[in-house]
């Protein structure tokens, strides 16, 4: 008993000594940060400054001249590269990469454009699993519509199976029933698309140290699980690595003091208007 109080006690001194020193030590947190920001992380290579989006879009930007530009940031946000093989038909195989954000869980389909999916965050919210997936690409094959005739033929499924398919993917609100059939429970969804992304950027190496970074809001194997069950049973992870794409914060004071704040992409120039 009198062991057990000692490490207790002691395991409590050292604790509150390490929270003491952090609080009230500059320099202790200094050599932790100094270590914590040694080395690089890779990012997609930059094709615009943000003097030049600055300059493309001043006319719109800045009204007249009481309106102002701020001095940009810089930020990198999260995304998740992987190599991948697939099935394209019984004869062929496809390889390719595919870029995901680790921020709002949707795949890239191009860095040009930066078009992205959407309904993949919902699934990798609701667990969504193989079966899940099985409804939701079919509905996605039929333009957002399917009735339960075609739906069955489609999925060679039998009346109890597939009412348990159906059931599931409704209990995660991933799937409505729609007069006679089913569509899926978003706006504008856009989920039939193949493993790939367009990328049109080199991966550069970036110093930690003075480097905005972004948290992740999903881990790299939340996305990975996303895809073995959205992509089917041969389709397969080859590697993965994470990468950050930058993207700069460009504010415009007006002439009330006010601050007008925007995100541009910095591979297209493009500015961001809903989600990195």
């Amino acid at each position: 008993m009198n062991k057990l109080l000692c490490t207790i006690f002691f395991t409590t001194l050292i604790l509150f000594s390490c929270w003491w020193a952090w609080g009230n030590s500059s320099s202790i947190k200094g050599f932790i940060k100094e270590k914590l920001e040694a080395g690089d992380f890779l990012t997609l290579e930059e094709r615009y400054t943000p003097r030049q989006i600055m300059a493309a879009n001043q006319a719109e930007m800045l009204q007249n001249s009481k309106y102002k530009f701020l001095e940009p940031e810089q930020y990198y946000y999260p995304y998740l590269i992987m190599e991948v093989k697939y099935s394209i038909n019984e004869q062929n195989t496809g390889e390719s990469s595919m870029l995901w954000s680790l921020k709002d869980g949707e795949m890239v389909t191009d860095s040009s454009s930066w078009e992205k999916t959407h309904g993949f965050e919902d699934a990798i919210t609701a667990n969504a699993d193989r079966n899940d997936f099985k409804i939701i690409n079919a509905i996605s094959k039929h333009n957002g519509f399917i009735d339960r005739t075609t739906l069955a033929a489609e999925l060679h499924a039998d009346g109890d199976t597939l009412d348990n398919w159906i059931d599931g993917v409704r209990r995660k609100k991933l799937v409505l029933r729609s007069g006679n059939g089913y569509r899926l429970h978003l706006s504008n969804p856009n989920m039939n698309v193949v493993p790939t992304t367009n990328i049109n950027s080199w991966l550069v190496k970036r110093p930690y140290k003075g480097s905005q970074r972004i948290a992740k809001k999903y881990s790299c194997s939340q996305i990975e699980k996303i895809c073995q069950a959205a992509f089917g049973e041969n389709f397969a992870i080859r590697s993965t690595k994470e990468v950050f794409l930058p993207v700069y914060e460009i504010k415009v004071q007006n002439p009330d003091g006010s601050l007008m704040t925007s995100h541009w992409n910095a591979l297209n120039g493009k500015r961001i208007k809903n989600q990195f």
